[in-house]
């Protein structure tokens, strides 16, 4: 299975919704693309929705890893959103969780962005 990404605008934030899997396979055009579209944009906050995400590796982990740095680095915050069982798992394992907030939905991660935006 392939991977999409979807990314909206709103205000000085990005919001990237990930579908199928982020893998070893697609993690280069992750990165690549979302990285375009943070610098593109005034970006300062992210917010990753990983809503239809079904699979998720340490590649996968090492993308978000290096958007959270360069987001925290431009001095935003990086939310991330609808995490299946098996990813939130994921996160869980690697620590993730200790540096990158966490929220139930979309909506819950704009919210808790608005003050900064």
């Amino acid at each position: 299975m392939s991977l999409q990404i979807e990314f909206e605008h709103r205000s000085k934030a990005l919001v990237v919704r990930l579908k199928g899997e982020l893998d070893h396979h697609t993690a280069d055009v992750v990165k690549t693309r979302m990285e375009d579209a943070i610098f593109r944009k005034d970006t300062k906050h992210l917010i990753l929705s990983l809503k239809d995400l079904s699979f998720m590796d340490s590649s996968g982990l090492g993308v978000i890893l290096g958007r959270y740095k360069q987001i925290t680095g431009k001095g935003g915050r990086m939310v991330v959103c609808d995490i299946s069982p098996e990813v939130y798992r994921l996160f869980e394992l690697s620590g993730m969780f200790k540096i990158i907030t966490i929220e139930d939905n979309e909506r819950s991660a704009i919210s808790s962005l608005e003050v900064a935006l």
